[in-house]
């Protein structure tokens, strides 16, 4: 039986102005699904656990730029011995005041590129700004005429149309008027905004190149990446069941607990759903090349 193999990263950022709730909660839910539906060992071995929580201060699993440059080695490390917008999106450690962040072009060299071509890696970023943080080669995008279906939230700009009507319910006015002008001019600009630029070419199925400096296409590797947001939106955090968490992780595990046998395409697609009805974050799909997106995850 062939390896399996998970880094899990969760940070708060404690004691800092960047302060969040649910992060290592995201991990640890991650972890549980993993180990429980999913097969994996829970052993040091072949699972590594990196947050801040304090007990872990000092120690190789404190999540610092150069630990989890360290994890990411161990990661993608063969241990056959066969094989050794105009800004980066970046990710940043517990340390990156001090430090500085890791850009996606450092992630892919160090997670990517030393991947033994048989082997499956699949990313989770759960993080704002994330739609290309390892600058993967292809990106889902809805179909190769630029329509959108229901799971790239339309229902997004129907609510706005939905809100300009009821605002001017009740009477009329020259305030509610300018107000719901406002409004339905929002949602023109949504709906605008979800077709294709003219130069982006869509194969078909839905998978657009992305435009990078370096030419990762001719790797070939079998990576995958979900992300909780397109490059220019963040990613917002929730509460379920009274405990801080990540609107995107939870979305993703509720739509894979609900019917574990789905295509990668489908759990885009229903994490989508989960989130389009209070969230405006929209979930991304990359890939290390041009692969079927119905095939089992």
């Amino acid at each position: 039986m062939a390896r399996k193999k998970a880094l899990l990263i969760g940070i708060n950022y404690f004691g800092t102005e960047n302060e969040l709730s649910g992060c290592i909660n995201d991990s640890e839910n991650i972890r549980s699904f993993l180990v429980e539906e999913r097969g994996f060992s829970p052993s040091d071995r072949d699972m590594v656990m990196m947050s801040d929580s304090p007990e872990n201060e000092g120690t190789p699993f404190f999540p610092t730029g150069a630990n989890i440059m360290a994890a990411i080695n161990w990661l993608v490390r063969d241990d056959d011995g066969d094989r050794p917008s105009g800004f980066d999106d970046t990710i940043c450690p517990v340390d990156f005041r001090e430090n500085g962040q890791i850009t996606s072009e450092t992630l892919h060299w160090a997670i990517v590129s030393p991947m033994d071509p048989r082997c499956r890696l699949t990313i989770l970023f759960d993080c704002c700004h994330s739609g290309s943080a390892c600058e993967l080669p292809y990106v889902f995008r809805p179909d190769e005429d630029g329509n959108v279906n229901l799971v790239d939230t339309i229902k997004q700009g129907v609510r706005l149309i939905r809100a300009a009507g009821e605002l001017l319910e009740g009477g009329f006015s020259i305030s509610k008027l300018d107000d719901a002008k406002m409004l339905l001019g929002g949602a023109t600009d949504f709906f605008n905004g979800l077709h294709h630029r003219e130069d982006e070419a869509v194969d078909e199925d839905g998978l657009a190149a992305e435009n990078f400096e370096a030419h990762w296409e001719t790797e070939g590797k079998d990576v995958w990446m979900f992300s909780g947001c397109a490059d220019n939106q963040t990613s917002a955090d929730t509460s379920i069941a009274g405990a801080p968490t990540g609107a995107m992780s939870w979305a993703f595990l509720r739509a894979l607990r609900e019917n574990p046998e789905q295509s990668y395409i489908n759990i885009l697609q229903n994490t989508r759903e989960e989130l389009v009805q209070k969230y405006s974050q929209i979930p991304q799909l990359s890939c290390g090349g041009r692969y079927d997106l119905d095939q089992g995850l």
